[in-house]
């Protein structure tokens, strides 16, 4: 892989993980499990973008839904996690996140640092100002290279994130691109913040483990990601992530399923949008 250019855009899949949230509002009626259109300005895609064969309404549904259901999660914790004093919130592979444009009155009570790839944070950047959204005292943009072995806790710190005080650190859809020893190495480095602390991160469940209709699906998205130079790398059962965030020192370690997320955020839905079974779940870690 290249060297990042000063403002390379994002990468396809945090492209496509901000139109899935933009389709949401448009295909899937309400109630939304969250409103997001941000990310879709920032991504301007040419008109042609919903017809996308990735975009398909049908076939995307039930991986639109566990993208829906990990950021509303998130953001459900986030704004508990604020109400009670936490101050510090770290995105780990940002992408196009938009919670501090989204959320001003929250994001305002907090310093958010999104760490990314160098030219992609510096594309977000300037969308950021082209749009209006400017660059509030707020939001720090943390560019790591990490092709280049930079080391990510270092650059957070240099940023400002106070290791002494409580935060909420969260890592979507990228433990899968990861080695199991880096994965370990994420977790035991999260797990030095103050007590009070919280980690979510996303993972996922060998693929024979998931919903049979889910599975073609997933496989597609295994090819295309190994096609394009990221392949998968990392499944982990629930009892794998559980035990790997004990063994790096956090004092307690849940798994939330894709069906608890179903229930807390589906339930009653007739038009059948919900996530599958057993295929990208979370893990949530206190210190």
């Amino acid at each position: 892989m290249t060297a990042d250019k000063p403002t390379t855009a994002p990468d396809s899949t945090a492209v496509r993980v901000a139109l899935w949230r933009a389709l949401h509002l448009e295909v899937d009626p309400p109630p939304h499990v969250i409103e997001d259109e941000v990310g879709l300005r920032l991504a301007a895609p040419d008109e042609g973008w919903r017809r996308r064969p990735d975009m398909d309404p049908q076939g995307t549904r039930p991986f639109r839904a566990s993208i829906l259901a990990r950021a509303r999660f998130i953001e459900d914790l986030v704004t508990e996690q604020t109400s009670r004093g936490i101050g510090q919130y770290v995105i780990l592979g940002a992408g196009l996140d938009s919670f501090a444009q989204r959320q001003p009155a929250i994001a305002s009570r907090l310093t958010i640092f999104e760490v990314d790839r160098p030219g992609p944070q510096a594309w977000k950047r300037r969308r950021l100002i082209e749009l209006g959204f400017g660059m509030p005292a707020s939001l720090r943009l943390v560019p790591v290279d990490f092709e280049a072995g930079e080391d990510w806790w270092r650059k957070l710190t240099a940023a400002g994130l106070d290791a002494g005080r409580p935060a909420v650190v969260a890592s979507t859809g990228v433990s899968m691109y990861l080695t199991k020893d880096a994965v370990a190495a994420t977790l035991r480095q999260v797990a030095t913040l103050a007590p009070g602390s919280t980690f979510v991160m996303s993972f996922l469940l060998p693929i024979e483990l998931a919903d049979p209709d889910a599975r073609p699906g997933l496989q597609m998205a295994e090819k295309g990601a190994r096609a394009s130079g990221t392949p998968f790398i990392s499944f982990f059962t629930p009892a794998e992530m559980l035990a790997l965030a004990r063994d790096a020192g956090f004092k307690e370690a849940r798994h939330v399923s894709a069906a608890a997320l179903a229930e807390r955020y589906f339930a009653g839905r007739t038009d059948g949008l919900r996530p599958p079974h057993n295929a990208e779940e979370l893990l949530v870690a206190t210190t």
